[in-house]
């Protein structure tokens, strides 16, 4: 099992595949399948059938997982990086491999 460097409520940009360029915040992560939901990238149409709650019915877009090998991180700056860790204090701590600042 490969260690996720990406969570929840990170800024990422897709580097690889259909959505490449697209940005957003990471909504959700799926470690067990090495992927994440990201908001607004890779959109699929889901067919919703009428309900009490949706009486209506129709097709509604959502958000598909998308492989975390396709993320790149953002730093403050808007620049894709790598992560790295390191311990400073008595805390471990993410850092952006590029520009050396604590994410």
């Amino acid at each position: 099992m490969t260690k996720i460097k990406i969570k929840s409520g990170d800024t990422v940009r897709v580097i690889a595949g259909e959505h490449k360029g697209k940005e957003g915040k990471v909504q959700k992560v799926f470690i067990d399948k090495n992927k994440a939901i990201v908001e607004g990238v890779n959109l699929v149409s889901k067919h919703q059938k009428p309900s009490a709650t949706n009486p209506q019915g129709g097709i509604k877009e959502v958000e598909a997982p998308i492989h975390i090998s396709n993320l790149s991180l953002l730093d403050k700056d808007g620049n894709t990086t790598r992560v790295g860790y390191r311990i400073e204090g008595d805390k471990k701590v993410r850092f952006s491999k590029k520009s050396n600042e604590v994410i």
